[in-house]
């Protein structure tokens, strides 16, 4: 605006301070630096919190800045959790009402208008909410059951089902055509993965430097998936039985690995021992008669046909969550679902679809986990920004201490794949990095379960290659379609970008199975692919085991500062860094420094200067890249990244 020059950046503590989300009952200063021409009359900062109303407080300058005036305000965040929305107003002597806010909500660096622009976010949370330490210091591994490793001797299958199809051939396309019949895809295809393979590949896992297992679900279930519930309470007989899970836990345990189990209670499988729309089972299911035990579970529309399901797909008839006798199986009984497990062996809850699940009871499932196990872990999966969430018209709380300990990071993984693929430059991906760390509590950021790849979209390696959209692509081409070698070639170097960012961003870097052995593949189900035992793609293989042992070997990638030191068009630069012998939450730990260069352009060097006096480093050395040493000359340091290459420097 001619005459009026204003400025406010919620990265930056020097105007916003503390940085990010805040704990109740926490001080907040906020900051405008001002230079104008205008005649000024007030200056306000709008504050308001959903549902309860607005303040306007006026802002005071308190000192000068290179003949620019700061203005200030302070106030205390409120008692109680949940979120506050802040932008600027400015009125002239004239009359006239200037804007300041977040240009794209965001954060970071705002913008003046003359109209009410987008608000600025504080997340306020339990001042004693924590997630566990032991979670924040590990590496995760998802394995979908049935396509992981059969561990029989025989290779034969542990159980058979009516109706499925059993592959003869490990290497075999998954099923994806519908049923000629009903035209539905069935899901009801396997290849004998289980319960013992897993165990057999522990020393694998191991060796690869995975503390955490998460499984999709393992509860007894019709399909291959496993996400229409048959029997929360037993192990489906094609993976195992409670014996073998306990041991499962328990040599997993021994070689220092977690196991996270899938919780999905939303839904029910339609043959289920509660819904028993087969008659299956030998319990009198809802389906059945309006006398059985389980009829309140769910909602009819008309008796029996007709009933309330996920996304509109038969088979997942929903359950009302908050009924007490529903809430009493899950939840409350002395040998609930969410206790059982963590009785016979497991350490935490990966909540599947959890928006559908009400806060209430969300927040009546942590209670219950947590005097079961207080260090157990909750994970939700949620593919938006978490903190700020809308779902059914009304805000969530995940993130607020009540509910969740950590969600699944899709939005890392949505911006990571625009960086590399060069949608975004560095600096907007920066600006939306900062942003989940701006607007997630601490301790949540340094839990995250950062992603690339899951069951539920499409292999990352397929993505990083520039293979075409898959919906310009028939079901028959995407079973079938194979990288050219050029591709191949592009989809292993921005592999390698990718896990380097993943492996020293702050969070819990997760591994899809076979996304370290090279495995693509369009979306479900040939992102369900076996994993291909003796035909690893050995140099991924490798890098993965090498940049995990890093991760792992260094406490300043777990919980050190993150702080971003470079963003400039192909290259995206930050140090971690722990000193005092503290880490971000305040634990002993040894001090540590790493600065991470990632170079995403195919066919451009970059040199790049940093300036090091404030980082107290001298020597440096790149781990990647044969251990190359660098000095800082007159406190600059001068480093060089070859096209789709990256740097770990450490000092």
């Amino acid at each position: 605006m001619d005459g009026l020059w204003i400025f406010h950046d919620s990265h930056d503590i020097t105007y916003r301070e503390p940085f990010g989300a805040v704990p109740c009952g926490e001080t907040i200063t906020l900051r405008l630096k001002m230079c104008s021409s205008i005649a000024l009359s007030n200056i306000y900062l709008r504050l308001w919190r959903d549902g309860a109303g607005e303040k306007r407080m006026p802002m005071h300058p308190v000192m000068p800045d290179d003949g620019q005036m700061v203005y200030e305000v302070q106030f205390r965040s409120p008692g109680e959790p949940g979120l506050l929305w802040y932008y600027f107003i400015i009125e002239t002597n004239h009359g006239k009402v200037y804007y300041y806010g977040s240009p794209d909500g965001l954060g970071g660096v705002g913008q003046l208008t003359g109209y009410p622009p987008h608000s600025y976010q504080v997340t306020v949370y339990k001042r004693d909410f924590t997630t566990p330490d032991w979670f924040k210091n590990s590496v995760m591994y998802q394995i979908f059951v049935d396509r992981f490793y059969n561990g029989n001797e025989d290779g034969s299958f542990m159980a058979y089902k009516d109706d499925c199809i059993f592959h003869d051939d490990w290497s075999e396309t998954p099923c994806y055509k519908p049923d000629p019949k009903t035209g539905e895809i069935m899901c009801n295809d396997f290849f004998g993965g289980n319960l013992p393979g897993i165990i057999q590949k522990l020393p694998y896992l191991k060796e690869l430097g995975i503390s955490v297992l998460y499984l999709n679900p393992v509860f007894e279930a019709y399909s291959n998936h496993k996400y229409d519930v048959g029997n929360y309470k037993n192990i489906d007989p094609m993976f195992g039985d409670l014996r073998i899970f306990r041991e499962l836990c328990s040599k997993a345990k021994e070689m220092g690995i977690s196991i996270i189990l899938d919780g999905v209670f939303s839904h029910t499988g339609s043959d289920s021992v509660y819904f028993n729309k087969k008659g299956r089972y030998p319990s009198l299911g809802a389906y059945q008669s309006r006398e059985s035990p389980y009829y309140s579970w769910y909602r009819f529309i008309r008796y029996p046909d007709k009933y309330d399901c996920w996304w509109g797909i038969h088979t997942l008839p929903n359950v009302n969550e908050m009924e007490p006798s529903f809430m009493n199986y899950i939840i409350h009984d002395e040998d609930s679902v969410a206790k059982y497990w963590l009785k016979m062996g497991a350490r935490g809850w990966r909540l599947d679809v959890v928006d559908e699940l009400p806060d209430e009871f969300l927040k009546a499932f942590r209670k219950a986990v947590k005097q079961a196990d207080g260090d157990a872990v909750i994970i939700g999966e949620v593919w938006e920004d978490a903190s700020r969430k809308i779902s059914y018209d009304r805000r969530r709380e995940y993130l607020l201490g009540e509910e969740l300990d950590s969600v699944m990071n899709y939005p890392f993984r949505d911006m990571v794949i625009k960086f590399i693929m060069g949608e975004w430059d560095a600096r907007h991906f920066n600006r939306g990095i900062v942003s989940l760390f701006e607007n997630y509590p601490i301790h949540c950021v340094y839990s995250l379960m950062n992603i690339v790849g899951t069951h539920d979209v499409a292999r990352i390696k397929t993505i990083l290659g520039g293979a075409p959209p898959q919906h310009t692509l028939t079901r028959d081409q995407q079973a079938f379609y194979v990288m050219t070698d050029e591709q191949e070639y592009l989809a292993r170097q921005r592999l390698k970008l990718v896990s380097l960012l993943q492996m020293t961003f702050p969070g819990v870097p997760c591994i899809y199975y076979g996304d370290e052995a090279g495995l693509a593949g369009y979306s479900d189900p040939f992102n369900r692919r076996t994993y291909p035992w003796g035909r690893e793609d050995k140099d991924i293989l490798e890098w993965y085991k090498r940049i995990i042992g890093l991760r792992n070997g260094m406490d300043v990638l777990k919980t050190g500062e993150f702080i971003p030191v470079y963003c400039e068009n192909d290259v995206y630069g930050f140090v971690r860094r722990i000193q005092g012998g503290r880490n971000v939450f305040g634990h002993q730990c040894k001090d540590g420094f790493a600065l991470v260069l990632v170079n995403r352009s195919r066919y451009k060097a970059y040199t790049v200067k940093l300036n090091m006096i404030k980082w107290g480093v001298g020597r440096l050395t790149d781990i990647l890249n044969n251990c190359a040493e660098f000095y800082a000359e007159d406190g600059y340091l001068t480093v060089e990244i070859l096209p789709l290459k990256g740097r770990l420097i450490t000092g």
